[in-house]
C-alpha cells in the first residue's frame, strides 16, 4: 500500500505530506505541498498535548494559517473556509492531509486515521 493510494487517491485529500515523528525530514509528499521548519514544529507541539497557542494563534500549514478547531491525542484538526487539514501522527511519522472546497471533512479525517491505523500496526 503506497501512501499516494491510501491518501491522495482516496479522492478525499488532494494533497499531503509524511514527516518523521521528529519533524526533520519528509519522507513522501505531493508536489508543492511543503512545511517549514517552523510550521512543522507548530505541528510537533500541538501532536504533544500543548494546542493552546494553536487554538489562539492558528495552525500554519503550507504558507496557510489555519483555524484549529480540533485537538485530541494523536491527531489535529484544523479550517480554513472550506478547506483544511486533517493531521495525524503514528509511532514513528506525522501525516498531514489536505482538502479543498468540495470535499467532505469527515472523509478525510477517516482517510487519514485509517492509514495512521494502518501504519502503527506494521510498526510506523
Amino acid at each position: 500500500m503506497s501512501w499516494q493510494d491510501s491518501m491522495v487517491g482516496s479522492g478525499h485529500v488532494n494533497k499531503g505530506a509524511i514527516y518523521s515523528i521528529a519533524g526533520d525530514s519528509k519522507w513522501a509528499g505531493s508536489t508543492g505541498f511543503e512545511l517549514s521548519p517552523a510550521e512543522i514544529q507548530e505541528v510537533i507541539t500541538g501532536l504533544s498535548g500543548k494546542p493552546e497557542k494553536l487554538f489562539a494563534d492558528g495552525l500554519h500549514v503550507a504558507g496557510e494559517r489555519y483555524v484549529l478547531t480540533k485537538a485530541e491525542d494523536r491527531s489535529l484538526y484544523a479550517r480554513k473556509g472550506r478547506e483544511g487539514v486533517v493531521i495525524v501522527k503514528t509511532k514513528m511519522a506525522i501525516l498531514i492531509a489536505h482538502y479543498k472546497d468540495g470535499m467532505i471533512a469527515g472523509n478525510t479525517a477517516t482517510t487519514v486515521e485509517q492509514l495512521a491505523d494502518y501504519l502503527i500496526k506494521t510498526g510506523y
